[in-house]
């Protein structure tokens, strides 16, 4: 009979206790597996923080901010002079069109013309899309006519929102990070005039648009190149166009609505930002870090990601033990079967391959369960460590030009606030994670299958077939 064949007997030659030991295991197992799924997933998270939203600094227009926001417009020598800045990684332009239905900007415009409107910029276009949000009571009571400066107004008509349009100089959004496009391409050289565009998917589902359909802004026909996902409804009613096609739209060439600044570490992004408001001019730029928060988000984040490592070690520790207190009442129970084979000639080697085997095949069967727990449970796990911190993704992302909402993308942004990147941890099981778990769960069996083997070199057969 062979060593493998042996060992996978002996293992189930008490099923209840097997079944026993199994259930322990696969519980430890799994709550291993669980929390190193957890632990990677919040990893992520805060890899991706530092990457993008914790270092991003937004430039504005001196006094752009507000509803009634003034100040000189940025310029690209401005981002030059930006870019060449001590620890700054990027530098991208952006500037803000509010585009209004037809019907809607004939009504305040003449023959729908552009005209100023909003901080940071903004300029009113018309356009043949339909928003894809209505304006609701809050819509209509914002944009009342007739107010009189101390809250009350006259007259209200029906208010059509506006559809956000933001010239980009590079494929990212308003914290920094790449667009997410789920179908078609970018828009290629965002330096360049360009009449394609990307599209939100609300906005593209209630204009019915697709890649390679077209609609137009102003006197323009534009095709969709392609189509994004903002994650909120406001950010998907929205369109991205090239910064110079934007700036030609608003007839303002070589002017910008705002900078997206990424600076290369979070360590870095104080002095960047002091030195940022020095080279600019306090008369001429505001610097904003509007995820400042963040920091102690993700300080937060590595807690956790400390405790679950920690949690990891513990588990697997604890399957650990349990296959040495197992293997060692086992070698007790066999003395007189050890005794025997070495009697007959059989090698501590191949004794203590015996049991390893044997340990491996209890630890296969509860890494399969404890598998199937993780892959259930380790969602649960990891939403239950980071609840903690949703508290701290509260506060909003404030887009480019600073409104509340208007042309500058509001305290959500075009594409949404920083909170979404905190309460958007997702842990899944993936197959990878899995088997590198049960990895480290196979070597900590092995060692702990290797102190009982290790004991039966010091058993005599002279010794045990006396006693018996």
């Amino acid at each position: 009979m062979s060593v493998l064949t042996r060992s996978v007997g002996n293992a189930f030659r008490n099923k209840i206790r097997t079944a026993a030991v199994v259930a322990v295991l696969a519980v430890a197992i799994g709550l291993a597996l669980a929390m190193l799924v957890a632990n990677q997933a919040v990893g992520g998270k805060v890899q991706e923080l530092n990457a993008s939203v914790g270092t991003v600094l937004t430039v504005d227009p001196a006094g752009g901010q507000g509803f009634e926001g003034g100040g000189e417009p940025l310029t690209a020598a401005e981002a030059v002079t930006a870019a060449a800045v001590p620890n700054v990684a990027s530098v991208v332009g952006t500037k803000e069109l509010r585009l209004r239905t037809e019907t809607a900007a004939t009504s305040s415009t003449s023959g729908g013309a552009s005209q100023q409107a909003g901080p940071g910029g903004g300029t009113s276009v018309a356009t043949n899309l339909q928003a894809a949000i209505d304006a609701g009571t809050l819509g209509n009571r914002n944009n009342a006519t007739g107010s009189n400066g101390s809250g009350n107004t006259g007259s209200t008509r029906t208010f059509s929102l506006p559809i956000t349009a933001t010239g980009i100089g590079a494929e990212v959004d308003a914290t920094g990070k790449a667009l997410n496009i789920t179908s078609g391409t970018g828009l290629g050289n965002y330096t360049a005039a360009s009449t394609k565009a990307l599209v939100g998917t609300t906005l593209a589902t209630k204009n019915s648009l697709k890649v390679g359909s077209t609609f137009t802004i102003a006197t323009k026909t534009f095709t969709v190149a392609g189509i994004f996902d903002a994650g909120t409804t406001f950010g998907n009613n929205a369109v991205y166009t090239t910064l110079a096609e934007a700036q030609a739209l608003a007839a303002t060439p070589g002017e910008l609505s705002s900078m997206v600044v990424t600076v290369n570490s979070m360590e870095n992004v104080d002095a960047a930002k002091t030195a940022l408001q020095t080279a600019l001019g306090t008369s001429k730029a505001d610097v904003t870090q509007g995820q400042r928060n963040l920091e102690t988000a993700v300080s937060s984040l590595n807690s956790v990601k400390n405790i679950s490592l920690v949690a990891f070690i513990a588990a697997l520790a604890t399957a650990g033990l349990i296959i040495l207190l197992i293997m060692v009442m086992l070698v007790r129970e066999r003395r007189r079967e050890i005794g025997v084979l070495k009697a007959i000639g059989a090698r501590n080697r191949t004794i203590g391959l015996q049991f390893v085997l044997e340990a491996l095949v209890l630890v296969a069967l509860g890494s399969v369960i404890g598998a199937a727990i993780a892959s259930f449970a380790s969602g649960s796990i990891a939403s239950a460590l980071i609840s903690s911190n949703s508290s701290t993704a509260a506060t909003g992302t404030r887009g480019p030009g600073g409104g509340f909402g208007g042309g500058g993308g509001g305290f959500g942004g075009a594409f949404g606030g920083a909170s979404q990147l905190l309460t958007s941890v997702t842990a899944s099981a993936s197959p990878g994670i899995i088997v590198a778990g049960i990895a480290a769960v196979f070597g900590v069996a092995i060692v702990g299958a290797l102190v009982p083997a290790l004991l039966t070199a010091r058993i005599r057969p002279i010794e045990v077939l006396r006693g018996e």
